[in-house]
């Protein structure tokens, strides 16, 4: 068994997006992480990543909150109410925004009829949608809400909202609008922001969300750019970044139960994406745009940090679970949870040879005893596994790493006295 790392090696998680349904994957994801890897906990490493709803993640386990307590808050059964994210909260609508749509509507009509009346020949449906365009809203909700809940969950037990008053670094990546470049909150010059105001502008999603202006500047979800953002981890020293990302596109021409997905998820239409109308071919389209992104960033990072070693956690490409999911229900919260608790086990299963070596050279080791175990996420047994310092005392992994670190300072302990009981022999020894 491989010893601790001992802080030779600095370790990091970027968490990608995926709206509500990603954040959920990930709790499930991490959870088997931190259960199947001994070595290290995943609320006590030393960088955090966080892009759209993958910086809701981020901002917990950076303030010592373990992957166990958030998946008890997902399904609204922590013991701390501060955790418990209403999904209406998500869901204001963008009254101001709708006002001022409004009151420019006037000044659009006016100055739309004199094109027309002087440029008749231009008229047509395209371009009457051009002249209309400022008058729709930036986004159907707002959600400074979500500010406000984070704002107060972050100002609760000992937490903080402050980027600089953090032990360990974290990162809550957006994107400016007016220019597309990355804004990475967290780093001087951008640690200043509240860290509730960065996930405001880091999860706005366009289209669902209006901009977040921060400092007199607009801001869309870090998504628009890239998936994971793995490069922002790399990039601060991370030498092992663990990555998850819920963000990958099906591939319906592998899926192995096509009779179960047209019974209980597509009943009379049809096999295709296609059928489903457009949010999903929308959604199809995204998702592979994004993955595209994610595998030219991965193969650059073979060369740009070839010291590093990275550990993607995503679904399988035939998995429907999760594309055809709806975060919003409470039982079905639970159950995408235990989804991708079970199927990151599965993985971790699968690659088990591959991993342990790369974690080995990280002072790292993959439990295989916990992979072997079958046990699920929500089980109401006592849990025999790391829950970090809010959870069960009789944790199995908390023990164990209790138990090593006992038996190391026993030994420095041990060899002490032994040094001390030996000088006076040599003292003795060189008077004679």
């Amino acid at each position: 068994m491989p010893s601790s790392p001992s802080g030779s090696s600095t370790l990091g998680l970027a968490c990608a997006g995926g709206v509500i349904e990603g954040a959920l994957y990930e709790i499930g994801a991490l959870c088997a992480l931190d259960e199947a890897i001994a070595g290290c906990r995943l609320h006590d490493l030393d960088i955090y990543v966080g892009v759209s709803s993958g910086s809701l993640i981020g901002r917990m386990l950076a303030n010592n909150v373990s992957a166990r307590t958030l998946s008890r808050a997902a399904v609204s059964e922590s013991a701390d109410p501060s955790l418990h994210l209403a999904p209406e909260v998500l869901f204001r609508p963008a009254v101001n925004e709708y006002a001022g749509r409004l009151l420019r509507m006037p000044g659009a009509v006016f100055s739309s009829l004199r094109h027309y009346l002087l440029h008749p020949g231009d008229l047509s449906v395209l371009e009457l949608l051009a002249t209309v365009g400022p008058l729709v809203p930036t986004g159907l909700f707002s959600n400074a809400a979500l500010e406000r809940f984070l704002a107060e969950a972050l100002s609760a037990n000992g937490r903080t909202n402050d980027f600089r008053r953090l032990k360990r670094k974290l990162y809550v990546v957006a994107m400016h609008l007016d220019s597309a470049d990355v804004t990475v909150f967290g780093e001087p010059g951008h640690d200043h922001v509240p860290i509730s105001s960065a996930i405001q502008a880091s999860t706005a999603l366009p289209g669902l969300y209006t901009p977040v202006e921060i400092d007199g500047q607009h801001y869309v979800d870090g998504v628009a750019r890239r998936t994971v953002h793995a490069s922002v981890g790399l990039d601060a020293g991370a030498d092992l970044l663990f990555c998850v990302n819920p963000i990958v596109p099906i591939n319906m021409q592998l899926k192995r139960h096509a009779t179960r997905l047209l019974d209980r998820q597509a009943r009379g239409q049809g096999a295709s994406l296609a059928h489903r109308g457009l949010p999903t071919v929308l959604s199809q389209t995204f998702r592979a745009i994004v993955d595209s992104r994610k595998q030219t960033g991965f193969k650059k990072y073979e060369h740009t940090h070839p010291e590093a070693d990275l550990i993607l956690i995503e679904p399988e490409c035939d998995d429907t679970r999760l594309f055809f999911s709806n975060g919003f229900g409470f039982q079905n919260r639970r159950d995408i949870c235990e989804h991708a608790y079970q199927a990151t086990r599965s993985h971790l299963r699968t690659r088990a040879g591959e991993l342990q070596t790369i974690l080995e050279r990280h002072g790292l080791w993959l439990r295989q005893d916990v992979l072997d175990a079958p046990h699920t996420l929500y089980d109401t047994r006592p849990s025999t596994y790391n829950d970090g310092p809010q959870g069960s005392s009789s944790s199995m992994t908390e023990v164990l790493r209790k138990t090593d670190d006992v038996l190391t300072r026993l030994d420095v302990l041990l060899d002490r006295l032994h040094d001390r009981t030996a000088e006076p022999d040599r003292s003795s020894s060189e008077r004679s």
